[in-house]
């Protein structure tokens, strides 16, 4: 079995699985708003978790109710570290957490392999990239055993996102979960407007607004909205802020949101 390890353990969450596991279940005990259905996506946020684990677990926590029916998560979001001519896709087996490990569901990516766009490549996957491990805690705390697709996006558009998101769409047994911050090391205020507009284009469905100063996954963002407004989803926002809100200096931040797809309205 080949298995992608850790790459953050210690750095952006507990390399303890005891601290790990109490860190988020406190993260998500503390979620108070209400819950208007059971979300078929969710984008949430992947810093270090002093800074954008609350925000994460505003998304995540939508899934307590309805956690039972989810056997299978579509993860996807942005290639940090590596240059990705499209969408990159692992051979590995499973991911690694200090909670345990994922299991890959290659038969999901059988289905998109034909794509010209969807290549398999370890090499963005492995470590520090950070975008898609961030996510795997909360949904091991919340789901009974998954499996993972995992896909880290390059040049590609949101369309062809779109398109590998309706070949994965499946039933109530597949969520899908969009890895993205917003905006990146502007001032506290400047990075409030920024983001208020980002939240008001996702709520919109206005995909062709976004671009990188937006989000670092406006990619994968896009391709979501794109398909939620083919599909008549509702968009619901669960947090915004950034990490001048939660943890570190004002002058230069890092801009965080939470979302939830669901078949409620208000309609996207």
């Amino acid at each position: 079995m080949v298995i992608r390890p850790s790459a953050v353990a210690g750095q952006f969450y507990p390399s303890d699985p005891d601290r790990l596991q109490k860190q988020v279940s406190d993260l998500l005990a503390n979620i108070a708003m209400p819950v208007k259905g059971i979300p078929k996506a969710l984008i949430a946020p992947h810093a270090g978790y002093i800074y954008s684990g609350a925000v994460a677990a505003a998304a995540f926590a939508t899934l307590q109710s309805g956690a039972q029916a989810i056997t299978r998560v579509v993860l996807i979001g942005p290639a940090h570290y590596a240059r990705v001519r499209g969408i990159a896709a692992p051979t590995v087996d499973a991911f690694e957490t200090p909670l345990g490990r994922v299991p890959v569901d290659v038969g999901a990516l059988g289905v998109i392999a034909d794509l010209p766009f969807v290549i398999q490549a370890d090499a963005p996957h492995a470590p520090p990239e950070h975008a898609l491990e961030v996510e795997l805690p909360f949904l091991q705390i919340l789901l009974t055993p998954f499996q993972v697709v995992p896909l880290l996006v390059g040049d590609v558009t949101p369309r062809d996102i779109a398109h590998v998101l309706w070949r994965l769409w499946g039933g109530p047994e597949t969520l899908i979960v969009v890895s993205s911050d917003l905006s990146h090391y502007y001032d506290y205020e400047t990075a409030r407007r920024l983001d208020a507009a980002t939240a008001a284009a996702i709520e919109h469905c206005d995909w062709a607004s976004l671009g990188p100063n937006q989000a670092c996954g406006y990619r994968a963002v896009g391709g979501l909205l794109l398909e939620a407004h083919r599909r008549g989803l509702k968009v619901w926002r669960r947090s915004l802020c950034n990490s001048g809100d939660t943890e570190g200096s004002r002058n230069r931040v890092v801009g965080y949101g939470a979302w939830m797809f669901t078949q409620n309205s208000p309609q996207c």
